[in-house]
């Protein structure tokens, strides 16, 4: 039994970009010499019969999806067009040309997701042809693409979590559920924790240092996060109650808990989707817009205030648990926003109307 294998090379080409030939047996079947290059298509500079030989390449080996190839091909149809004007095509293309074709998609007011994918067209394409043989080189290679706009964090105002944590100390059918919900939503302000961190604090984390709380962070790493009076209060009244509930479901057969937040779950503990839906219950009582409060929202808010008071970059950075500045930085940008818009709003001078001369 024989049986063809048509292989494409990864990020180890052959120097010149064309295939080698190879045989090879597995499991007692020879597989065939891949052959080389096919050659590129005759009379074509690299126009339809190369978009096409490429969308049918994407299909039969990659299998991708219908619309990314349509997509494709209206990107590369757009791309022959524009270099056709300048009289050159997919075979003849030099860098410049590329990249005076993003030029001009930005010039035609394309989004930049749509540049992007264009751009990312090209450049699949040519990688297809120097595997193929088509040409030794890839003009689009080292082409950047248009860096996407970075969206700011959507948080909360200082009032709407002042009403946050109000409604969530009367919130629950039980004074337990109460307690719960009230510590849920102070440590979660005060610390700025990650929803994933907060559900999953052991209950060790919260029996040192009552000013401290020690939490658990992606890749395992730990750190210390102070507490504010508020929640330092609200820790304790909640670890008393959930105290009190452990002796008493020990006293009748039931396993101790390790978690603070403890959950008849499969977890043994509050999940983060009961807790995203119960802030949004917490929302509802505040009188604050569900569809606003998230529990990153609430994250984002901790940042935000803590930098609007004069906190420093680098303590917001340790106490969110970023592993680079960079990350924490997209705060500045919010406060640089809400200044913009309170000066726009009451900068005694911000609506006067310029008399003309």
């Amino acid at each position: 039994m024989r049986s063809r294998c048509s292989a494409r090379w990864g990020s180890k080409t052959p120097p010149g970009g064309r295939r080698s030939s190879f045989s090879f047996s597995t499991g007692g079947v020879e597989v065939a010499p891949v052959q080389g290059p096919a050659p590129a298509p005759a009379g074509d500079t690299g126009g339809a019969r190369w978009i096409s030989a490429f969308l049918d390449a994407q299909a039969a080996e990659l299998d991708a999806a219908e619309n990314t190839r349509l997509a494709y091909g209206r990107d590369l149809k757009a791309c022959a067009a524009f270099l056709d004007r300048r009289g050159s095509g997919f075979a003849t293309a030099r860098r410049e040309d590329i990249e005076a074709w993003m030029v001009d998609c930005e010039a035609e007011g394309l989004a930049v997701s749509t540049r992007a994918r264009r751009l990312s067209a090209v450049k699949q394409l040519y990688r297809f042809a120097f595997e193929e043989g088509w040409r030794e080189d890839n003009p689009a290679m080292r082409i950047a693409g248009p860096g996407k706009a970075r969206k700011l964090p959507k948080t909360l105002s200082e009032d709407e979590v002042a009403r946050l944590l109000d409604a969530a100390r009367t919130h629950g059918r039980s004074a337990s559920d109460r307690l719960r919900n009230a510590c849920l939503m102070e440590l979660l302000y005060a610390t700025g924790m990650r929803v994933s961190e907060l559900v999953e604090l052991p209950v060790s984390a919260a029996r040192g240092d009552p000013r401290m709380l020690l939490v658990r962070g992606k890749g395992g790493k730990e750190r210390m996060v102070p507490l504010s009076v508020p929640a330092r209060a609200a820790l304790a009244e909640w670890l008393a109650a959930r105290d009190a509930a452990e002796d008493a479901g020990r006293a009748a057969g039931k396993p101790a808990s390790r978690w603070l937040f403890p959950s008849t779950g499969k977890g043994g503990h509050l999940t983060r989707h009961r807790f995203h839906g119960l802030i949004k219950e917490i929302a509802v009582a505040a009188g604050v817009s569900a569809d606003a409060v998230t529990p990153h929202r609430l994250r984002h808010a901790f940042a935000t205030h803590l930098l609007a008071h004069g906190a420093d970059l680098r303590a917001i950075q340790t106490l969110l648990g970023h592993a680079d500045v960079s990350t924490t930085e997209i705060y500045t940008h919010v406060l640089d926003e809400r200044l913009k818009a309170l000066v726009l709003e009451h900068h005694p001078l911000a609506h006067r109307v310029t008399e003309k001369d």
